[in-house]
């Protein structure tokens, strides 16, 4: 296979129109009456997105190419690494747990509520997790990098949280009965709408989405918690339903009078791919090196970021309350 012929499956594979390619070469359209050829169609919508994205920043003259160029060289890495280790990780979990499952589920619709259901609160402990335990939110990090919100931030993931993230999501929800193909169709649309939220304010400015911000968490409540004020840190952790994030307290929505701030409150080089990627865990090894005795250097690698042996805490909890405290409004 020569370099232009790769080149092409690699744009094909980006684009997500393999199912497309191969029904238009065939000539056989009959697979989008199937599951699989529906889902294939819809494929491209996020990459056609990110696309028209670009061009209305060009044409608008706000492009710059900082706010894409570490999302690409991240995308680029995890094309090779990332996306076997997360296959064999979800493959692994399905193989080791559904023998434990105590109900057996099927594809239908009832199902695939329950099934959602299920899969919000794994995403939800996954998420929940990678912002409270601070060697988790090394790998979790780099998705906040960004100090922008475009559509090419669902891609900017260091490449071995998906793997932990599938695990963690992939084992809830076999243990709990929801069955691999329904499971991969809940991925199938949980991928899409995930990426979706991550849409910037250049297509859509205002994310709230009118009725379905009361509803659903609508790229206005993502942006909440790609934020870094103070109101806003460690809130929104679900992906698509809210029930799971007002069961536990770290609902938030968007408040007009308070403009997002994009990124993370380590003072950092959102422009450098190493400062990304791997400047948490030089920012962790710095603590655990000063760090006096064995249980407190312990205590930095499972302790929320910010936490401090010397008792003077900067997690995201505690910044909440002070602004709160600050600002006279309800704890």
């Amino acid at each position: 296979m020569n370099f232009f012929e790769t080149l092409y499956h690699e744009v094909i594979g980006f684009l997500g129109m393999g199912e497309l390619v191969n029904m238009f070469r065939s000539g056989d359209y009959s697979r989008l009456l199937t599951l699989q050829g529906i889902l294939g169609a819809i494929s491209p919508f996020i990459p056609l997105l990110l696309i028209i994205e670009i061009i209305r920043s060009a044409a608008y003259k706000k492009f710059k190419v900082e706010d894409y160029k570490v999302p690409f060289l991240i995308y680029v890495f995890n094309r090779f690494v990332s996306r076997f280790i997360s296959i064999a990780a979800v493959a692994f979990c399905i193989g080791l747990f559904e023998k434990y499952a105590p109900i057996k589920t099927s594809f239908t619709w009832y199902w695939l509520i329950y099934g959602y259901i299920i899969w919000e609160f794994s995403h939800f402990i996954y998420h929940f997790l990678a912002h409270k335990v601070r060697i988790l939110w090394c790998l979790h990090s780099t998705h906040h990098a960004p100090q922008t919100m475009n559509l090419s931030v669902t891609y900017t993931h260091f490449f071995l949280e998906a793997p932990y993230a599938d695990v963690i999501r992939t084992s809830i929800c076999i243990l709990a009965g929801v069955n691999p193909p329904l499971l991969f169709f809940i991925m199938f649309i949980d991928g899409t709408w995930g990426a979706f939220i991550h849409v910037g304010e250049n297509i859509m400015k205002d994310g709230r989405m009118g009725f379905l911000n009361r509803i659903i968490l609508t790229p206005s409540h993502h942006r909440v918690h790609h934020a870094r004020n103070p109101l806003y840190m460690d809130t929104n952790f679900c992906n698509l339903l809210n029930i799971w994030d007002k069961a536990f307290g770290t609902f938030e929505n968007e408040h007009k009078e308070m403009p997002v701030e994009y990124g993370i409150t380590r003072p950092m080089n959102a422009n450098s791919f190493i400062d990304v990627n791997f400047g948490e865990f030089g920012a962790l090894w710095h603590d655990i090196r000063k760090a006096p005795g064995f249980k407190n250097k312990l205590l930095y690698l499972i302790m929320p970021p910010g936490w401090s042996h010397t008792g003077d805490h900067k997690t995201a909890k505690v910044v909440r309350q002070q602004y709160l405290q600050t600002h006279n409004k309800p704890l």
